[in-house]
């Protein structure tokens, strides 16, 4: 189980990765890093976007870890689980990056079903 454990450790800094390649380069203000944010488009606005999402993302993904390991579930589903989703995680932000909707979407559902795959194997519906 402590690979699934990493794994929120590293769901809950994939955001910070995002926001950094949003706020990198010379015009960077950092007396008001969020109304520059507000208005940045292109990829920075993109990146901006993915590190919301991965906040958004983060919470159902460590409950479902936390929910899975308390119940019991089995360790290889769960720690398969949280690394599949890590994996979707990292590939959904640089869908959104390089502004690829489609497979970003469909990165996203991938990353979803994992959630709901720990609720799951928490469940023991899978096991």
């Amino acid at each position: 189980m402590q690979i699934a454990y990493w794994c929120v450790l590293i769901a809950a800094m994939l955001p910070y990765v995002w926001v950094i390649v949003a706020k990198a380069g010379p015009a960077y203000d950092n007396r008001a890093p969020r109304a520059q944010l507000a208005q940045a488009t292109g990829y920075r606005q993109r990146a901006n976007w993915a590190q919301l999402n991965a906040f958004e993302a983060f919470a159902p993904f460590a409950a479902g870890v936390i929910i899975a390991q308390v119940s019991g579930a089995a360790p290889g589903w769960v720690n398969g689980l949280a690394l599949a989703f890590i994996g979707f995680r990292m590939l959904h932000g640089i869908c959104y990056v390089l502004d690829w909707a489609t497979l970003r979407s469909l990165v996203w559902a991938s990353g979803f079903a994992c959630v709901v795959g720990l609720f799951l194997a928490a469940a023991r519906v899978i096991v």
